[in-house]
C-alpha cells in the first residue's frame, strides 16, 4: 500500500467535513425562508377566516334590518286593517301581511344558518390562530439556530481550512494531484477497501489486487477498477484474522502437487 494513502485518506476527512459545514450553512438559510413562507400562509389562510367571518356579521346585520322593517311595515298594515271598509281593502292588507310575514321566517332562518356558519368559522379560526402562533414560533426557533449554525460553521470551517492546507502540504505532490483529479470527478479521490470491496461502489476487489493493497512493501498507488478511485486499506478497521485469498488456480495447484 502506498505511504501517501493514508495521509490522503486524512485529507478527505477533512475535505468532507468542510463540504459539510459548507453545505448545511448553504442549506439552512433556504430552510428557513420555507419556514417564514410557510409562516406567512398560515397568517394568509387566518386572514381568509376572518374575512368570512367578518362578511357573516355584516350579512345578518342586513338581515335583522330587513326583519325590523318588515315587522314595522306589519305594524303599519295591521293599522290600515283596522281602518279598512271593505272586504277587497281587508284581504289586500292580509296578504300584504301574510308577505311580510313570510319574509320575516325566511330572513330568520337565513340569519340562524348564517350564525352555525358563523360557528364553523370561528372553530377554524382557533385552528388558524394555533397554526399562525406554532408556524411564527417555528421560524424565530430556526432561524435564530440557523444564525448560530452558521456563525459555528464559519469559525470551524476556518481551523478545519488550516487542518487541510497542513494535511496537504505533507502529502507528495504527484499523489495529491491524482486525489484532487479523482474527487473533482468523482465528489470523493480515495475509498476504503474492506472484506475485499471498495467502500464507495461496493465492488468486489480481484484477488490479486487485493492481496497487493495489503502487501505493506507495494508502494504502488491503487485504483477501483470499477469506480476509479484510489484504494486505502487499513488492517485494523477490516476483520481481524482474515487470511489472504488464494490467488493461485486450482489447475496450478494440481500440477504443483503432481
Amino acid at each position: 500500500m502506498h505511504k501517501e494513502s493514508g495521509k490522503l485518506m486524512e485529507l478527505q476527512r477533512h475535505d468532507l467535513e468542510a463540504k459539510r459545514l459548507r453545505d448545511e450553512a448553504e442549506a439552512l438559510p433556504k430552510l428557513v425562508a420555507q419556514l417564514e413562507a410557510k409562516a406567512k400562509a398560515t397568517v394568509g389562510q387566518r386572514a381568509v377566516v376572518l374575512d368570512l367571518l367578518r362578511k357573516e356579521e355584516a350579512l345578518r346585520r342586513r338581515q335583522e334590518s330587513d326583519v325590523t322593517d318588515h315587522q314595522g311595515k306589519v305594524a303599519k298594515v295591521r293599522k290600515q286593517l283596522d281602518l279598512a271598509i271593505s272586504t277587497q281593502q281587508v284581504q289586500a292588507f292580509e296578504r300584504e301581511i301574510e308577505f311580510a310575514r313570510a319574509a320575516i321566517a325566511k330572513l330568520e332562518d337565513e340569519e340562524l344558518e348564517s350564525m352555525q356558519r358563523s360557528e364553523e368559522l370561528e372553530a377554524q379560526q382557533k385552528i388558524a390562530d394555533a397554526a399562525v402562533a406554532a408556524g411564527q414560533a417555528k421560524f424565530e426557533s430556526e432561524r435564530t439556530r440557523a444564525e448560530a449554525t452558521i456563525a459555528a460553521n464559519k469559525t470551524a470551517l476556518a481551523a478545519l481550512e488550516e487542518k487541510r492546507k497542513a494535511q496537504r502540504a505533507m502529502i507528495e505532490e504527484e499523489a495529491l494531484s491524482i486525489y484532487d483529479r479523482i474527487a473533482r470527478a468523482k465528489g470523493t479521490g480515495i475509498a476504503e477497501v474492506r472484506m475485499q470491496k471498495c467502500t464507495a461502489c461496493q465492488m468486489m476487489q480481484r484477488p490479486q489486487r487485493w492481496n497487493d493493497l495489503r502487501d505493506r512493501d507495494n508502494q504502488e498507488l491503487m485504483t477501483c477498477e470499477s469506480c476509479g478511485r484510489l484504494l486505502w486499506y487499513n488492517a485494523e478497521t477490516d476483520s481481524p484474522g482474515r487470511k489472504p485469498v488464494q490467488t493461485e488456480s486450482i489447475a496450478a495447484q494440481i500440477v504443483r502437487g503432481r
